[in-house]
């Protein structure tokens, strides 16, 4: 079993940048699949991206293509949202996730983070 803890979230101006951090701890395997959601309040959870960890693969919702970017430090099994060029409308709760990478069904969660962009 896999524990994720969110960090880095906080408040900033449209245009700014933010890095959000996930923490990975328990039991891990290179057959895992990493994402970050992201909820809106009054709105349903959504997909952000996800990096697969053995290969680094990649994937993002076509809302934030171009301006942010995951990775992964294995050594720190950390995951990270680099979220650049910030919109209001990238204010959300946002969440990190794991699934197997056998799977579609992303069974651990943390607790999430609140990114808040001011105009």
């Amino acid at each position: 079993q896999v524990q994720l803890v969110e960090s880095g979230g906080g408040l900033v101006q449209a245009g700014d940048s933010l890095r959000l951090s996930c923490a990975a701890s328990g039991r891990t395997s290179s057959y895992l699949v990493m994402g970050w959601f992201r909820q809106a309040p009054g709105k349903e959870r959504e997909f952000v991206a996800g990096i697969n960890w053995s290969g680094g693969s990649t994937s993002y919702a076509d809302s934030v293509k171009g301006r942010f970017t995951i990775s992964r430090d294995k050594p720190k099994n950390t995951v990270y949202l680099q979220m650049n060029s910030l919109k209001p409308e990238d204010t959300a709760v946002y969440y990190c996730a794991s699934r197997s990478i056998t799977s579609m069904n992303y069974s651990y969660w943390g607790q999430g983070t609140q990114v808040t962009v001011s105009s």
